[in-house]
């Protein structure tokens, strides 16, 4: 029985865990949100908290400790540069879990673990790619249209 021990150990030994959770906790800083089981998102929520409140503290060591833990240097900027000041005022509760349902090839339970206060960046990110998008559409539709028009179509012929 496994009576009073917490934790989760997704079916991994204890390096490939601690090196799942760490690049979990990567992801989540600088994408502001993923997609993954719920049970990672569940054992992911408690270190993604304890990095903000890394960032929100600003010291060198606690800027040390991230880095420790992070797996790129560029998400510990991300960290204490801009996700912990947007959680200034607030004490705790910095991220949330929802729930999308069950995955294709194992149901498996899904969810997204977010950042909250993050929705205006990820719209933006949202918009910048439909943008992107239309704009590779429409050139496609222009080369498109530039080929048939260098073609000379085949006369039909009735026998």
């Amino acid at each position: 029985m496994r009576h009073r021990n917490g934790g989760f150990k997704l079916g991994r030994n204890t390096s490939h865990r601690r090196a799942l959770l760490r690049n979990l906790v990567t992801s989540i800083i600088l994408n502001d949100r993923i997609h993954t089981t719920i049970t990672k998102a569940k054992a992911s929520r408690p270190i993604v908290e304890k990095m903000i409140t890394l960032g929100k503290n600003g010291s060198v060591h606690a800027r040390r400790q991230a880095l420790a833990y992070l797996m790129t240097p560029e998400s510990v900027d991300r960290l204490f540069n801009t996700v912990a000041p947007r959680y200034g005022s607030r004490p705790g509760g910095y991220s949330r879990i929802v729930r999308t349902g069950t995955r294709q090839g194992d149901a498996s339970e899904m969810a997204y673990i977010e950042l909250l206060g993050a929705e205006l960046e990820l719209s933006e990110k949202a918009e910048k790619r439909s943008a992107a998008r239309a704009k590779r559409n429409e050139e496609l539709q222009k080369q498109l249209a530039e080929q048939g028009e260098g073609e000379q179509p085949e006369p039909s012929v009735k026998p």
